[in-house]
């Protein structure tokens, strides 16, 4: 007697990011084994990421044949006056549309990229291994050196601006001291009530380096390599003491740190963790936000020999980590956890950021090798780019039962004139079988201005697509791709239907 036709439906494909940690096999259908190119919604759901808008229009005369713009900063002016400090080819640079260099002080030398750039007191500082640290004042073009009365700032890699003071470390030759300005004075490290911290019997690995530096509620966070010291009062630092320490996680990247308002965001050996705190509680516990991705995540770390950046933005909800040596950039969605304490996570390729930097306003600013670009739109400058998403093994309940497929049903949200494949294949083959085909451009409303006005992510009248597609063949487990040619139009997938029938025992 013929089985009946059964409909599987596999609501929000890959809403739950990738999963490359765990077993195919049995892996619940809400991961992706392949999410490249995608952000997780803000309706839950995947789709393509937005692509790039050129900002800087000299890009190529000023930057020549150098990896492009490698650190930038947004500077604002106590009177909201806002500019943008950029850095590349062996330069600085002010302004979005046209780069503009500054002037040096007479004799400097640049010969890296990697800035640390702050703004402390309404002057902007910039620090980096093996220069004399610099200091904009008040958003000047002209540059001049960090110093008081002929006493330089320390020529440390890292600096933050907390507490009313400036704080250096990870100095050449001495990367255990951590080393604080006078009050309200960027410039002053030798008066006042400058000082400085020497962590050598502090490190509870015995030995570590400073890496990088946060603060959170009255806390200064020193992240080592290998560990992590914290101190109390930081505010009054001659008489902070040390409130914990972490052993065994630290931090291999300076500027990987990121403060998302109520946690701090890292790049560790063992994956990207979050850094949160229970003030009612003394522990510190973290969380590995790239539990799902961990081993392929760390596998390209040892890859990288330029710079490892990130972004965090509230507008966007995501964290951004960029290995610009493999061309690759993790995306960690931020609106909420999983179960086992992780974070979404998507991959991007085909864009190569070298920086990042989020925007007063909200807008992201990316470094790329032509110059500065803003992330905005569905297309990367004049180039189209892929989507690609593809489940992990399905076996929709029934372990033991052929599965013969007869037709899928997809509902994309979006995709105006997408050229998109859809790709099916059984018992874990990378021989896919393919269907091609390309969405019209009708629009149908599915919400109203209320929820998504004209400069959102949707506009107010969104395509809505229901291809139907016959399929063939059978086996135990199925795999379903994805694979869309983003060209100016948004796309994310709202579900898949599948009309199967179960076959006999295997």
């Amino acid at each position: 007697m013929a089985q009946q036709l059964q409909n599987i439906t596999v609501a929000a494909p890959g809403f739950a990011g990738l999963n490359t940690q765990d077993s195919p096999i049995g892996v619940d259908p809400s991961f992706a084994a392949i999410a490249d190119n995608c952000v997780i919604d803000k309706l839950g759901r995947i789709g393509a990421r937005k692509g790039w808008v050129a900002v800087s229009s000299n890009g190529a005369a000023v930057l020549g044949s150098s990896r492009g713009i490698e650190s930038v900063f947004e500077y604002v002016k106590r009177d909201g006056t806002k500019t943008v400090f950029s850095a590349g080819n062996s330069k600085i640079f002010t302004g979005t549309t046209t780069l503009a260099e500054v002037t040096l002080p007479v004799g400097y030398s640049i010969t890296a990229n990697d800035w640390k750039m702050v703004s402390f007191n309404n002057d902007v500082y910039f620090f980096q291994r093996g220069h004399a640290a610099l200091v904009s004042v008040a958003g000047s073009t002209t540059l001049i050196a960090a110093e008081d009365g002929g006493n330089a700032a320390p020529a440390g890699n890292e600096v933050l601006a907390a507490y009313g003071r400036l704080w250096a470390a990870d100095i050449a030759g001495n990367k255990h001291t951590v080393y604080w300005s006078d009050l309200l004075d960027g410039d002053d490290w030798h008066s006042g009530s400058s000082g400085y911290l020497d962590l050598t019997l502090v490190w509870p690995t015995g030995f570590d380096e400073v890496v990088s530096l946060a603060a959170h509620n009255n806390f200064l966070i020193i992240f080592g390599k290998k560990s992590i010291v914290v101190y109390s009062g930081a505010a009054s630092p001659a008489t902070m003491a040390l409130a914990d320490t972490v052993e065994g996680v630290g931090c291999i990247a300076r500027d990987s740190v990121q403060h998302t308002g109520t946690d701090i965001l890292f790049l560790s050996e063992t994956g990207v963790r979050s850094f949160g705190r229970t003030i009612q509680e003394k522990s510190m516990p973290m969380r590995d936000i790239s539990k799902n991705v961990r081993t392929d995540l760390l596998s390209l770390i040892p890859l990288q020999t330029n710079a490892i950046k990130s972004l965090y933005s509230s507008e966007e909800a995501f964290y951004l980590l960029t290995l610009p040596d493999s061309n690759t950039v993790y995306c960690f969605d931020m609106r909420r956890q999983l179960e086992d304490g992780s974070n979404r996570v998507t991959t991007w390729s085909s864009m190569y950021p070298l920086s990042f930097v989020s925007l007063e306003g909200g807008e992201i600013y990316i470094g790329l090798s032509s110059g500065i670009v803003k992330y905005n739109g569905y297309i990367d400058g004049t180039n189209k780019y892929e989507m690609r998403y593809f489940s992990n093994p399905m076996d929709f309940g029934n372990t033991s039962n052929l599965k013969f497929l007869k037709k899928f049903n997809l509902t994309i949200i979006g995709g105006q004139g997408t050229p998109t494949t859809l790709n099916w294949g059984y018992d874990y083959t990378a021989n896919y079988t393919k269907q091609a085909f390309t969405f019209g451009s009708s629009n149908i409303a599915e919400y109203g201005l209320a929820e998504y006005d004209t400069t959102g992510e949707y506009t107010s009248s969104i395509l809505i697509n229901t291809p139907k597609v016959n399929t063939s063949g059978n086996g135990e487990v199925v795999t379903i791709g994805i694979e869309a040619e983003v060209n100016g139009a948004a796309f994310s997938i709202q579900k898949i239907d599948i009309h199967a029938l179960l076959g006999r025992l295997i």
